[in-house]
């Protein structure tokens, strides 16, 4: 059995109309984007307490649900300080790191 041909449409198809020179319609208030509330705050919590639950439950060593756990939420805060227009921050943070790294 080979498939059904698909009918094409006759011509291109016309532009809407809706959005002619209107930007699209956000559902997000103006800066509100790129906020991090206590909502946010509260979902990470409860995300990372499971993690390491079930990690410690599924028999991992404490010691390395620990470091796991610390290392996904120091790649978290290093995003959110680049993401957040944080460039001082992140420079001080790396020349923290590099200092420490270099026994200084």
């Amino acid at each position: 059995m080979s498939p059904l041909p698909l009918p094409l449409p006759a011509g291109p198809e016309p532009a809407c109309a809706c959005a002619a020179g209107r930007p699209a319609a956000s559902s997000v208030p103006d800066g509100a984007a790129g906020r991090f509330g206590p909502t946010h705050a509260l979902i990470l919590q409860t995300v990372f307490l499971v993690l390491g639950s079930g990690l410690f439950l599924a028999g991992t060593e404490l010691d390395t649900v620990l470091v796991l756990l610390g290392g996904c939420g120091a790649i978290g805060a290093a995003t959110l300080a680049a993401a957040g227009g944080g460039r001082r921050l992140m420079a001080v943070l790396v020349e923290t790191a590099v200092r420490s790294g270099a026994g200084k």
